[in-house]
Parts: C-alpha cells; sequence; structure tokens
C-alpha cells in the first residue's frame, strides 16, 4: 500500500515544478523601452525606457524565472542606449539629458557620469574596447571617449542630422557611422581622423552592421530599403534590397548571411544577404513599433523592444542552419511570409495570416548579380 502512495506524491511534485519554455517569458515594463543589451557571458539582459530609467534583470526559460535585479534612475530624460562592457563588469548608458552614465553591474550603483557630454541630446553608443568607446548626438556630432583620460579624444561633426547607429571592423580601426542626413561615415579611430562620407540616400539611414565576414556592410532606411556596401567601396552602394515595409529601425546580424531587421509593422524579419531574400518572420510585437533588437551571446536568443512596453524573446537556433542559393522559386500569389518561431505557433495566434512574402521586385536583376559577384 506504501509504493502507490509514494508514486501520488511524486506526481504532485512534478505538478508544482516550474515547467520549462522554448524562451523566457516576456519582460512587461511601465513605459515603452528603448535599447536593450545582452550581458557578454551570464543570462542578463539590460533595459532602459523613455523615462529615463535604466533595468537589469535575469531571464531563464522557467517558467516565472525572470528576475529584476535592479533598476536606476540617474538620467532625467529618455535613455536611448545601453551596453555591456566587454568583461561584462559595467554598463553603459546615454541619454536625451545629454548626459553619459557608467553603472556597476552587480549593483547598479553609478561609478562614472559625463554630464553635458554633447551639446545635443545623445541618441547612439558603441563600446569599442576596455578604454574607449563612441558617442552620437542628434545633431550629428561624434566624439570618441577614452576612460584613461577621462575625456573626450577625439570629437568630429560631418552629418548634417543624427547618428542613428555604429558599426566597428574587426580590426577596431575603422567607425562606421548612419545618420538621419541619409548618409554613411567613415572614421579612423587609430589616426583618429575622418575618412569619408558616403553618396546620400534618399532617406534616413537607420542602422549600419557589417556581413559576410567584414566584405559587406548593410545599413536599413527610414523607407524599408537595405542598402549595401563593399568594404573599402564606402562612397557608393554596391546594392539594395527593397523590403515591402515602411521604415526598418533596427538590425542584427545573427549568422554571416542573416541578419534580422526589426520594422515599424512591428514584425522581425529574417534577411539573407546576397542573395537578398527574406527567409520569414522570427517575431512581432502585434501592431506596435520595434526599437531594437540584440542578439544573446551565449544562448540562441533574439531579444525586441517595442512600443508595447514588453521585451520578448525569441528562439533563432533554426536560423543557423538556413542556405538560400541563387536560386529563386517562382513565388505563389498570395503566399504567407513564413513563420521561423515555434513561439508564434506554440502561442495559437496567427499573428502572419495577413501578411505575404516579400522581396524586391524592380531590384531583381540588380540583386540577382550582386550575388553572382560575392561567391566567396
Amino acid at each position: 500500500m506504501a509504493a502507490p502512495m509514494q508514486v501520488h506524491l511524486d506526481e504532485e511534485e512534478v505538478r508544482h515544478e516550474p515547467r520549462l519554455q522554448d524562451t523566457p517569458e516576456d519582460i512587461s515594463l511601465d513605459a515603452a523601452a528603448n535599447t536593450i543589451a545582452f550581458h557578454p557571458s551570464r543570462d542578463i539582459i539590460a533595459v532602459g525606457d523613455v523615462d529615463g530609467d535604466v533595468y537589469l534583470y535575469s531571464f531563464s526559460c522557467l517558467e516565472g524565472g525572470n528576475k529584476e535585479l535592479w533598476s536606476s534612475g540617474h538620467h532625467l530624460k529618455s535613455c536611448r542606449e545601453v551596453s555591456f562592457s566587454h568583461d561584462g563588469q559595467k554598463l553603459f548608458t546615454v541619454s536625451k539629458d545629454k548626459c553619459i552614465h557608467i553603472l556597476n553591474v552587480e549593483e547598479g550603483r553609478l561609478v562614472t557620469r559625463f554630464s553635458k557630454a554633447h551639446s545635443s541630446a545623445l541618441n547612439s553608443l558603441l563600446v569599442i574596447d576596455e578604454h574607449l568607446f563612441a558617442t552620437g548626438d542628434d545633431n550629428g556630432e561624434l566624439k570618441l571617449w577614452d576612460l584613461r583620460k577621462g575625456t573626450s579624444v577625439m570629437e568630429m561633426k560631418h552629418h548634417e542630422e543624427y547618428i542613428s547607429g555604429m558599426a566597428l571592423d574587426g580590426n577596431k580601426r575603422l567607425l562606421l557611422t548612419t545618420s538621419g542626413d541619409g548618409t554613411m561615415g567613415v572614421f579612423n579611430i587609430r589616426r583618429r581622423r575622418f575618412e569619408l562620407l558616403s553618396e546620400p540616400q534618399s532617406a534616413e539611414l537607420t542602422a549600419v552592421t557589417l556581413m559576410k565576414r567584414g566584405k559587406k556592410v548593410v545599413c536599413s532606411s527610414s523607407e524599408g530599403t537595405l542598402y549595401l556596401f563593399n568594404w573599402n567601396g564606402f562612397g557608393a552602394t554596391s546594392d539594395r534590397f527593397a523590403l515591402k515595409v515602411e521604415s526598418i529601425d533596427c538590425l542584427v546580424p545573427v549568422t554571416d548571411s542573416i541578419v534580422c531587421a526589426g520594422s515599424t509593422d512591428g514584425i522581425i524579419r529574417a534577411v539573407n544577404i546576397l542573395p537578398n531574400r527574406v527567409i520569414g518572420s522570427v517575431g512581432q510585437h502585434v501592431g506596435e513599433p520595434i526599437e531594437q533588437l540584440a542578439k544573446c551571446p551565449i544562448s540562441p536568443f533574439l531579444a525586441s523592444c517595442g512600443h508595447d512596453q514588453k521585451v520578448k524573446f525569441w528562439d533563432i537556433s533554426s536560423l543557423s542552419s538556413v542556405v538560400v542559393d541563387d536560386y529563386r522559386k517562382k513565388k505563389k500569389k498570395g503566399s504567407q511570409l513564413k513563420s521561423l518561431s515555434r513561439k508564434a505557433i506554440g502561442s495559437g495566434e496567427d499573428f502572419f495570416a495577413d501578411l505575404r512574402e516579400e522581396a524586391a521586385g524592380p531590384e531583381e536583376k540588380e540583386e540577382d548579380h550582386s550575388s553572382d559577384s560575392d561567391s566567396d
């Protein structure tokens, strides 16, 4: 009689154990988040919101496993960018209040503050190494900072509008910037000098990233087009790929050929670069613009934040095995945008029923020509 009783108790214990999920649960916030960043070596994510507050959360795939570690309200206005130091011990934040803050990750304590760091509201931030980081503001000014000296060591203004994004080459020599004036800037941070501006595009450039082992630069735009540049051919675009979206506001590379793009329609698209294809949808903030994407360096997760006051996690492990060849299948009329997320499928919500597979019709010839020349 004792054995069945023991089995019954074990079942009760199992029933109350936290359920393991494919991705961590959504993080709900009190205000819309502008920016997110993953810790380089721990299951921790930082969030900055429109009220100027900064939060640090641990996350887990266990049901109810997310936990707020601390919050900081040091910024007086909207926090626009957060980024961890490469060793994960510091968190850099920039704000509309023109200040740069460096926080201790363990406690959220303010370690360093650069007040009135720029003459205009800060908009972008890039940590370069243990000593150097770069910031860009709403007026197009770029500054390079050296923590050893406690001040900026390079100040340049070659953009006419806000600096929307920054990227660095593998040698940490050239810093690339995108701007609301439609140009990409190239700055030599080793020699502390400006190199060149690209020709202006027909819309604001919103983000920049490197692909194809650093041989290609991809810029997103407010007209829904991805602009491609060859490395060392920064003056003019080598190719472009128009998605049928109003604006692409953020980019994150997930493989050497696949980038995830967040847009104002709330959808995260996985896009293959050369050949240029929309592979499908990773996920969605329903009806709300996406502000930023971040890829976890230690887990197969993509995180996104949007105007719905949520941080969402997506499993992108399937993208690592996707191979897109040059052959383009003829599309069926009314074909749907393929969902790549088990999270969306498992939820029972058909987020993508009204969406159609997207590709750049008028750009196909240019696109195919570029893919032929990029056989490496």
